[in-house]
């Protein structure tokens, strides 16, 4: 049903002035146009609201009924659009945000801080899935935007490069390996390894590193959780390879991690999103404040961009 503003609006300033010429004065219209206005609400309601002479102008019944309906439909109105400019203009609102683990344990935390500290009334629910399920989430509107491990998507999903994130050695403090400060892959042969396992998202990228450098490791343990391979190593159980985002310094200080070269195999992390989608003020806060985090390169990554 259309809603005829305008019309209310010449209806309550008519039953204010009780005179179409100030009422036609205070919309900035002609009074030909205020009648017209009138005419159109009173034809769509089927009823006479005003009764006007050459001397008065007075509200019927049915007018005198509908008036305190027609005040609190204006000021609802108001109410609403002053609302929705006011929270676009302070970015207010909820957000859901959807990312690989590794990303909201060692990534997320700090910038949520500062968002919060920047927007305190806004919610954000982070869903924390796995890469598959992220593009999913975003793709069906149960997020407004996600961080994923940049892979190949749908054609109705675009990505924005964020940060790179290498893969590293964990060792204990007390593994011969723990001496140096980087190593080629070729020196982890012959060690107990703790590797991502088949179904992991890094595996399939590790693989094709090593086999384009014809290196061949033998996993001793295969995990699927970063954390599970850490707190292996803390345990004696062997050396792991992991990326360097999901060491957290000082939740195990008897560990030590080694730069990996030859090659250096890193993963890149990208912000993603519905091609064509218009992010809520709330969201878009978020997002800008995201991608000027992983501009300015973390500690344990690497920015995208020249030089990263």
């Amino acid at each position: 049903m259309k809603i005829d503003v305008l019309g209310v609006q010449a209806f309550v300033a008519v039953a204010d002035h009780k005179s179409f010429r100030r009422a036609a004065g205070e919309l900035s219209i002609t009074q030909t146009a205020l009648s017209r206005r009138l005419q159109n609400l009173e034809s769509f309601l089927g009823v006479r609201l005003v009764e006007r002479s050459t001397r008065s102008v007075a509200l019927t019944p049915p007018g005198e009924s509908f008036l305190p309906q027609a005040r609190r439909l204006l000021t609802d109105l108001a109410a609403a659009l002053t609302e929705i400019r006011e929270t676009g203009k302070a970015r207010r609102g909820d957000v859901t945000i959807a990312c690989v683990p590794t990303i909201g344990v060692h990534y997320l935390p700090q910038i949520l801080q500062r968002y919060s500290a920047d927007h305190p009334q806004n919610r954000v629910k982070v869903l924390d899935h796995s890469s598959a399920v992220v593009a999913q989430a975003v793709l069906t509107r149960e997020a407004e935007f996600g961080i994923n491990i940049a892979e190949s998507h749908p054609p109705s999903l675009e990505s924005v490069p964020l940060l790179q994130d290498d893969f590293v050695l964990i060792c204990r403090d007390d593994h011969p390996l723990a001496g140096r400060e980087a190593l080629p892959w070729k020196a982890l042969e012959g060690h107990r390894l703790i590797f991502p396992g088949a179904s992991s998202n890094n595996r399939p990228l590790l693989d094709h590193a090593l086999a384009e450098s014809q290196l061949e490791l033998s996993a001793f343990y295969e995990v699927q959780r970063s954390s599970t391979a850490v707190g292996l190593v803390a345990a004696g159980a062997g050396i792991a390879v992991a990326p360097r985002l999901a060491w957290q310094a000082g939740s195990y200080p008897g560990l030590r991690v080694v730069t990996l070269h030859t090659p250096t195999v890193r993963r890149t992390f990208s912000l993603l999103s519905r091609k064509g989608a218009v992010l809520s003020p709330a969201a878009q806060a978020l997002h800008d404040l995201i991608l000027k985090h992983g501009r300015q390169a973390p500690a344990g990554s690497r920015r995208v961009g020249k030089g990263g």
